[in-house]
C-alpha cells in the first residue's frame, strides 16, 4: 500500500491540468447523453472556477451511446470517452477514476436528477483538503426531493439497514452524486469488490472504517420517471453485498488497521481532545454512543430471548428453557457488541471476550433463575404474563452487569 505522507493539503494544480474529473457512467443512453453532457459542460464552464474534465464511461452499450459520446468529445473541449466491454456501474467508475489524472474525482447519473448547483459545494471541501469523500444526500432536512412513495420507502429502509447491519454513519448511500480525492481512491478502490450498484456503499463503508472524513451536501433532487433500474434485482444484489461486507468486517478480512494508519485522520490533541480518565462530573469518552448501541443490541437480544423461552417453555420446562434461551442469546449478544458497540473486528481476543460474555451469562442465569425460583415459591403455577414480566426485570438487571463487564474487558483494552 502506497504511503501518502503527511496531513491533507489543498489541491495545487497546474493552470492547464484538470482539477476535477466528473465521470458519467452510461449504458444504452443514446437519447439522454447529449443533453446531459452539454448541460453539465455549460454549467462547469460558467460556474466552476477550476479546470475540469468530463469523462463518459460507456460500459458495454449496445445502442449508439458510444457513437454519441465520441461526437460529444469532438464537439466539447475537456470531454473524454472511456469504453468498457462489460456492464456494471461500479466497474465503469473504478476504471474511469483509476485512469484519471485529476486530483478530485466525481460522478453523477446521466439523468442529472441532482441540481448542479450542489456540485461546487460537493467538491470544494475535497479541493481545499478539508474532507476526503463527499456525497449528496436526499435525506437531510434541508434537501428538497421529488419522488414516488415506493422509492422513498426503499431508500430510507436501505439506509436504516446499513446503519443497523454495518454501523454506517453516512445518511444516503444511493444518491448518484459523489466525489473522492484521487489519492484516497487509489487506496480504497483495490479493496472494493462490487462492480454494480453496491459499489458506492462498499466504498463509503471502507472509507468510514478507515477514519476518513465524509462530507455531506443536502441536494435538490427530482426523480427520473424513465429510470431503467431494476429495483428488485438491485435490492437483492445490495442485500448480498451487505452480507458479504458484513462478514468481511466481522472476520477481519479487510486491512482496516493499515488503511486507518495510512489514510485516517489522527485524533485532535490538546486539553479538550485528550483521551484519558474522565474528570469528576464528566461523561467518559465514547460512553453515550456505546450505551445507545448496547441498548439496541440488548433490545434485540431480549426479544430473541423471550421468543426462544416461549417456544421451548412447554417442551423443556421453565428452568431448562431459560438456560437454553439465555445461552444462545448471550453468545450472539457478545459477538454483536464486539462489532457494533465497541468497534472490535477480527479474531484477536475473541476467546477472552466470549469468556467475559459467558461470565455475564452466568450472572444473568443466576439472576433470572433466582427470580423464577422466587416466583414459583410464591405461586406454584404463575400466570405466563407475570412470569415473562419477572424475567424482563431480571434481564434488565443482568443487562446492566453485562454492559459493565464488557466495557471493562473490551473498551479499555481497545483504547
Amino acid at each position: 500500500m502506497t504511503a501518502l505522507g503527511g496531513p491533507r493539503a489543498a489541491i495545487q494544480a497546474r493552470p492547464t491540468a484538470a482539477v476535477l474529473d466528473v465521470v458519467i457512467p452510461v449504458y444504452n443512453e443514446e437519447v439522454d447523453l447529449g443533453p446531459c453532457v452539454r448541460r453539465l459542460h455549460a454549467h462547469l464552464s460558467t460556474h466552476f472556477p477550476y479546470p475540469f474534465q468530463i469523462t463518459i464511461a460507456d460500459n458495454a452499450s449496445v445502442d449508439d451511446t458510444l457513437k454519441v459520446a465520441d461526437g460529444l468529445a469532438g464537439e466539447l473541449p475537456g470531454v473524454e470517452v472511456l469504453h468498457l466491454d462489460a456492464k456494471g456501474r461500479g466497474r465503469a467508475l473504478s476504471a474511469a477514476w483509476s485512469a484519471s489524472s485529476a486530483p478530485v474525482l466525481a460522478y453523477m447519473d446521466v439523468d442529472l436528477s441532482t441540481d448542479l448547483a450542489a456540485l461546487l459545494p460537493l467538491v470544494a471541501p475535497l479541493i481545499s483538503g478539508h474532507s476526503d469523500l463527499a456525497i449528496g444526500t436526499r435525506l437531510a432536512r434541508t434537501s428538497r426531493v421529488v419522488r414516488g412513495a415506493k422509492r422513498e420507502v426503499i431508500s430510507r429502509a436501505y439506509n436504516l439497514l446499513l446503519r443497523g447491519a454495518l454501523a454506517a454513519r453516512f445518511s444516503d448511500a444511493q444518491c448518484g452524486f459523489k466525489a473522492i480525492r484521487a489519492d484516497v481512491a487509489a487506496e480504497l478502490l483495490p479493496l472494493v469488490r462490487d462492480t454494480g450498484w453496491f459499489f458506492d456503499t462498499e466504498l463509503l463503508v471502507l472509507a468510514q472504517r478507515a477514519g476518513l472524513r465524509i462530507h455531506e451536501v443536502p441536494v435538490d433532487w427530482v426523480d427520473d420517471p424513465d429510470s431503467r433500474v431494476d429495483i428488485v434485482a438491485t435490492a437483492l444484489a445490495d442485500l448480498r453485498g451487505v452480507g458479504r461486507l458484513g462478514r468481511a468486517l466481522l472476520t477481519g478480512a479487510l486491512p482496516l488497521a493499515d488503511l486507518r494508519a495510512q489514510l485516517g485522520r489522527a485524533p485532535l490533541t490538546g486539553p479538550r481532545a485528550r483521551r484519558g480518565p474522565a474528570l469528576p462530573g464528566q461523561v467518559p469518552v465514547g460512553l453515550p454512543r456505546q450505551l445507545v448501541r448496547f441498548a439496541a443490541v440488548g433490545v434485540a437480544s431480549t426479544l430473541a430471548y423471550l421468543l426462544l423461552f416461549v417456544a421451548t417453555r412447554g417442551l423443556l420446562g421453565a428452568q431448562p428453557a431459560n438456560l437454553l434461551a439465555l445461552l444462545v442469546t448471550a453468545l450472539a449478544n457478545t459477538a454483536a457488541n464486539r462489532r457494533l458497540t465497541f468497534g472490535i473486528s477480527g479474531r484477536r481476543h475473541a476467546a477472552r471476550h466470549h469468556a467475559q460474555g459467558l461470565l455475564a451469562f452466568a450472572l444473568g442465569l443466576a439472576l433470572t433463575s433466582g427470580a423464577l425460583a422466587a416466583l414459583h415459591t410464591v405461586s406454584a403455577v404463575p400466570a405466563r404474563p407475570v412470569e415473562l414480566a419477572v424475567l424482563v426485570v431480571a434481564n434488565l438487571a443482568a443487562t446492566v452487569l453485562r454492559f459493565v463487564l464488557l466495557r471493562l474487558g473490551m473498551h479499555h483494552r481497545r483504547t
